[in-house]
């Protein structure tokens, strides 16, 4: 039987993707702000309602710019319940994370805890918008501004994500995308910086290129973080097929919770009725208690059958040995997020997920929930 796994990537069709691989041939420029990444960053621009958008080789990369762009130092509160890119990029610009916990429904970054975790060092907040779920934007911006603090958004589940109307990607001083292959959308590896006005994405272009303002002249110390043109004729062609793909997800969602309604221990992470969810993700939350089975148990069982889920987000980035020392890595800090890392289970999600594929997944789920523990 041929493995489920929590992610399939959308390709666009290969006639498009080689018509534009053959300009790239013709035209013998590969990298280096070629017309398919300048025209990539204009529809994207478009496509998601911002100003300025700058594409990056990855998200990563993209996140350890941000961080230099802002000239942010000494202290900067985010979350443990994220991938562990976003306190990597933190870790490689020598800035302190300062772990705050996260709110039980959204699972992202409480605001109410994180006056609590301001020191004098803080410059920053790094929230992260989990599932594509929105942050509570102004109440981080309030805190932001009372205390003189930089926010940087991690995006990287937020492609194309509105809430009443209005893209999610215009909130703090930068938001940080992922196109990397897993994502609604991608350009195989890849990421964007949406910014707010031409003299940062200036400043974000100097700094992805090895920090030349021209071809004597470098200004900063720079990296080498660009998009080529292979990627970005993916995006492109990807681009066509977007909107489709969002549809095709959220009927699977759709399905899913229709099944998965009324089942003890199990709850299906719901987004606010005022948001536009691209179905980056399908999570769930296992209560061992009530439902019967633990998270890891209900995990193994659908791997034997060959249903490859994921625990994301587990271990929690606190729990890793590069950052368990820290104070505010302690699990008595962090009581929320302990929980739910030890409860989510992010189910198989993509365009081409089979009905009958989707059924024996459910399928499993409640056998599991049904049958007596031995």
């Amino acid at each position: 039987m041929k493995p489920i796994y929590v992610t399939s990537p959308s390709l666009p069709p290969l006639s498009e993707y080689v018509e534009l691989l053959e300009k790239i041939w013709q035209s013998k420029q590969l990298t280096n702000y070629g017309p398919f990444h300048e025209e990539l960053e204009k529809e994207l621009a478009q496509k998601l309602g911002v100003e300025h958008i700058v594409l990056f080789s990855n998200g990563t990369l993209a996140l350890i710019v941000a961080l230099q762009a802002l000239r942010i130092t000494g202290e900067v509160i985010t979350t443990p319940y994220s991938f562990v890119a976003t306190t990597h990029a933190l870790h490689w610009n020598g800035i302190k994370p300062v772990f705050c916990d996260i709110d039980p429904t959204s699972l992202n970054l409480d605001p109410a805890r994180i006056e609590a975790a301001i020191t004098p060092r803080t410059t920053a907040i790094l929230p992260v918008h989990v599932y594509g779920n929105p942050c509570e934007v102004e109440a981080i911006q309030r805190i932001a501004d009372t205390y003189g603090l930089k926010v940087i958004y991690d995006a990287a589940h937020a492609f194309g994500v509105e809430r009443e109307g209005q893209s999610i990607l215009n909130f703090g001083d930068l938001s940080v995308l992922s196109f990397h292959a897993t994502k609604t959308y991608n350009t195989i590896e890849g990421g964007a910086i949406v910014c707010h006005d031409p003299k940062m994405k200036l400043r974000l272009r100097r700094l992805q290129n090895f920090g030349f303002a021209d071809e004597t002249t470098v200004v900063a110390p720079g990296i080498n973080a660009k998009m080529n043109e292979f990627q970005a004729a993916m995006g492109i062609a990807q681009l066509r097929h977007v909107d489709g793909e969002i549809q095709k997800r959220s009927r699977v969602a759709l399905r899913y919770r229709e099944l998965l309604r009324g089942i003890d221990g199990l709850t299906v992470f719901r987004m606010p009725e005022n948001v536009r969810d691209n179905h980056s993700y399908f999570p769930i939350l296992i209560d061992a208690k009530l439902f019967g089975r633990t998270r890891d148990q209900v995990y193994e069982r659908l791997k034997a059958n060959g249903i490859f889920s994921r625990r994301y987000f587990y271990p929690l980035i606190s729990n890793f040995s590069t950052y368990r020392e820290l104070d505010s890595a302690k699990p008595e800090n962090l009581p929320v997020a302990s929980r739910i890392a030890e409860q989510v289970l992010c189910l198989p999600l993509f365009a081409e997920l089979e009905e009958e594929t989707l059924l024996r997944i459910v399928g499993l789920l409640k056998a599991e929930a049904e049958t007596p523990i031995g």
